[in-house]
């Protein structure tokens, strides 16, 4: 009975560790909107796959982590970016200008 439970815990702890690495991926988008008093900023991400195949979806808006500037950004700004979400609320934890 031990060895399943250890089993389990482990597939369990590799399940989270999985989706931890895949939100931590860099996507690219558009940055449409800061809010620089809020530390948010709203990103369009870039279509990928055939074009003409999805209209895209709308702006997404982010909290931006404590350490990273928005000062360089500005609206039309290409961005690739690296997010979490906690509690229902997504924070971007890397932001690099392209």
């Amino acid at each position: 009975m031990t060895i399943a439970k250890i089993l389990s815990a482990g597939a369990v702890a590799l399940t989270l560790i999985s989706s931890a690495a895949l939100a931590q991926q860099a996507v690219t988008g558009t940055i449409t909107g800061i809010n620089r008093l809020n530390g948010t900023i709203a990103i369009q991400r870039t279509q990928s796959g055939t074009v003409g195949a999805n209209t895209g979806g709308g702006a997404e808006e982010f909290k931006v982590q404590g350490g990273l500037s928005l000062e360089d950004l500005h609206a039309g700004d290409k961005v690739s970016f690296s997010s979490t979400e906690t509690g229902g609320t997504r924070t971007i934890t890397k932001l690099q200008k392209q």
